[in-house]
Parts: C-alpha cells; structure tokens; sequence
C-alpha cells in the first residue's frame, strides 16, 4: 500500500468545509484502497491540545514537511498560525519540491457589517503574496465545488506519475476457475463471452480441454490457430 500524506490548514471560520473535505477524503480512500493508494489526511484536530516541549504549532509544522500534499483554505482571513503553514509547505517544497501545494478561497456572501476590517486586510494582503510567488491560487463557491476541483487536481497527479497505482494483476487461466452462466472477462485485456461462450486466443499447440465439446449457440470465438481433440460446433440458428 502506498500511503501519500496530505496536510489540510484552515481556519476555524471553515469548520463545515473541513469536515465535509475529511468525508471527500475517505470516500476517495474506499475507491482507492483496493488500487494500492491510501490518502493519509492530517488536520489539527489530530494533535493533542496536550503542553509541547515547543510550540504546538511546531508540532503541526513538522508534520507539514512530511507531508506529500498540502491544501489551505481561506474565507474571511488568513491567521498567522495559518500563514506559517503556508510558509512552511513553500518552504520545503523549494528545497525538496514536495509538498504539492494548493490555495483555495471560498468565495461566498458575507456580512459587511460582521466582518473585520483586520481580517479582511490579511486575506488580501496574502492573496497579493501568493501573486509575487507565481502561485495560482482557486476560488470555490461551495464545498461541492471544492471537492470536484481537488478531484481532478489528485487525478492529473496520478496522471503524472506522482501517485501511483499498484499494476492490476492478471489473472492465470490454468489457475482460475470459472462457475456461472452470465459475461465472463477476467484479467487486463480480457474479452466478455455471452452465456456459455469460449474465447481462445493466439497459437495453441497443447490440448485445450473445453470438457467435450463446447457448443456456443453462436457465441464461441477463436483467434488465432487450434491444435487439439476437443470439438468446436457452432449453431447459426
């Protein structure tokens, strides 16, 4: 199992995105786990509030740096806590160009007469910062959307050879055993036959024993040349 590490900073503002994230995360793991790949996410709720020989703060930076993957969000404000992991993340993707680093910002209706003047000069202050890094940042109006973008995001990545699949395993014919009455493939590459059908690929010199005889109704394929006792009728009607 290959395990990729993803950090998720954000501030308290964005709790129900963080969780509905965390939930898009572990459907992601189901569909994945049996291709070999499991998302470790890391999120602050994970440390204990418990006293630190530091900082604990430090404790999630350190956990930044193994990090393969890093995701921050944004609404209202950008926390200092929250701008140290974004310098942390960017810090050791230039030295080791890992993690993966992405920005998003929510981009909903908020109340003018709610809202801090102070917190909103940190958010725009940053965004300019991301603009001075060349660091394309992305808005997102809903957690969905959110989701459906990180999504495409994790499969250009698997695209490129950053996560990889584990190779499916083929099946060996002389190993399987095969029951039923319905389409029958199995294997990379392998072709469906209809109920009762036979598919024999490439040259086979060897006996194939079918049983006595295979009678398809129409549906037995051959490719490729056959040597050997067994018997192929075909039914055209």
């Amino acid at each position: 199992m290959i395990t990729k590490k993803l950090f998720l900073a954000s501030s308290a503002e964005l709790k129900e995105d963080r969780r509905d994230f965390e939930v898009f995360i572990n459907r992601k793991n189901k569909d994945w786990a049996a291709r070999g790949v499991f998302l470790d996410l890391v999120i602050w709720e994970d440390f204990l509030d418990a006293v630190s020989q530091t900082r604990l703060q430090d404790e999630y930076n350190r956990e930044i740096r193994r990090c393969d993957l890093f995701v921050m969000l944004c609404w209202t404000k950008v926390g200092r806590y929250t701008q140290e992991e974004f310098e942390t993340a960017f810090a050791q993707f230039k030295a080791a160009n890992r993690p993966f680093i992405f920005t998003y910002f929510k981009d909903a209706p908020i109340s003018t007469g709610s809202a801090d003047k102070k917190d909103l000069m940190s958010l725009w202050a940053f965004q300019e910062k991301l603009d001075t890094l060349g660091h394309f940042y992305t808005r997102y109006k809903t957690s969905d959307a959110l989701q459906l973008h990180f999504s495409s995001q994790l499969d250009k990545l698997v695209a490129n050879g950053f996560i990889a699949f584990a190779p499916e395993q083929a099946a060996v014919a002389s190993q399987a055993t095969l029951s039923g009455s319905g389409a029958i493939a199995q294997g990379s590459g392998a072709t469906a036959v209809g109920t009762g059908g036979v598919l024999v690929r490439g040259t086979n010199t060897a006996t194939i024993n079918t049983g006595t005889q295979v009678n398809a109704g129409g549906k037995a394929q051959v490719d490729g040349g056959v040597v050997g006792r067994d018997r192929i009728t075909r039914n055209e009607g």
